[in-house]
């Protein structure tokens, strides 16, 4: 048999101030920083009347919001995702929280090519902007393109 203790300490998951939480969406990845007490802060585009904000746009307006983990999370499953640590030094903690804190309800541009959740997330964890996702796509259009030029010269011999 399994103790509800250790059930419980699985569950529940040691989250470390800082941390970036990666949120699994239909089709992207939500990011948000850990800030402690089932609290993150994450960026969230801001709709306009009668757009819907399931997923998000090219350009816009986004706000700062400090949210229960849970409720950011929905039904979608989350990680600790820190995957950049090893190229990245993070700040620290203190200036981490003091930074994220003093971010929440400003307005920011949106842009999810060059200013997104994830740009977000990892400015305030490592000082620097940066989105996988965003390279990840990069690499498969640009692949795309490759194999229809090649498709191109090879039928034209």
């Amino acid at each position: 048999t399994v103790s509800l203790s250790c059930f419980y300490i699985f569950y529940k998951h040691n989250y470390i101030r800082g941390d970036l939480i990666e949120i699994s969406r239909k089709g992207y990845q939500h990011w948000a920083i850990y800030v402690g007490d089932g609290y993150v802060l994450h960026l969230v585009k801001i709709c306009e009347f009668f757009v819907s904000c399931a997923k998000p746009g090219k350009d816009g307006r986004a706000t700062v919001k400090k949210e229960k983990l849970e409720d950011v999370a929905n039904n979608d499953e989350y990680r600790i995702n820190n995957r950049l640590d090893n190229q990245y030094e993070p700040r620290p903690i203190k200036d981490i929280l003091q930074d994220a804190e003093n971010l929440v309800g400003r307005e920011f541009p949106y842009n999810v090519l060059s200013s997104n959740c994830e740009h977000f997330a990892t400015l305030v964890r490592y000082g620097n902007p940066l989105s996988q996702q965003v390279q990840l796509f990069d690499l498969a259009a640009s692949a795309v393109v490759f194999g229809i030029l090649a498709m191109a010269t090879y039928r034209k011999k």
